[in-house]
């Protein structure tokens, strides 16, 4: 899994916890050699992964939707652009060019992709997982939800099929390598 493509907040008005966990991933992708796949903007856990990633070596692929641009917020460390119309196109490149993905504590946005990535496995588009990163148990009422789903028959794959969830760095990584 050399391409990680990595979803998470835009927002600065967050926990500080969570900057340093994106930027510890992006260290670690750079010191071996991942190339990130991501949202493009300089905000964020998404502007924080990147700078930390890219200050370790690794390769940035930026997926910048128009309305990034016209905003300023796109990152000027890109080695890739992938200029898109829309969030829904963004989606789609982020994940025909990555291996697997990695949801960091995000939004609304961040839920979009992550369910995109989930339905299209489930449907036989491509056999990619999410992993949840779940920093101070973040994920922990989204993945009650899906197990819900999943116990009363709303799931038509095992979540497993599709997902992974990581409680520490440690098992993030080992899931990466």
């Amino acid at each position: 899994m050399e391409r990680i493509a990595v979803f998470c907040a835009a927002s600065e008005d967050i926990a500080p916890v969570y900057a340093e966990k994106a930027a510890e991933l992006g260290t670690w992708m750079g010191r071996h050699g991942k190339v990130l796949v991501y949202g493009g903007s300089v905000s964020g856990l998404m502007g924080q992964v990147a700078r930390a990633a890219k200050a370790a070596g690794a390769l940035l692929m930026g997926v910048v939707p128009t309305r990034l641009e016209e905003r300023g917020k796109v990152s000027d460390l890109l080695d890739v652009t992938f200029r898109t119309d829309n969030l829904s196109d963004r989606k789609d490149v982020m994940l025909r060019e990555s291996d697997v993905c990695v949801a960091l504590p995000g939004g609304v946005g961040t839920l979009d992709e992550v369910f995109t990535v989930m339905a299209s496995a489930a449907i036989g588009y491509h056999d990619k997982k999410v992993i949840f990163y779940n920093i101070n148990g973040f994920w922990d009422g989204l993945l009650r939800v899906l197990r819900e789903l999943e116990a009363q028959g709303f799931v038509h794959r095992p979540l497993a099929d599709c997902t992974a969830v990581a409680h520490t760095f440690e098992e993030l990584t080992e899931m990466l390598n």
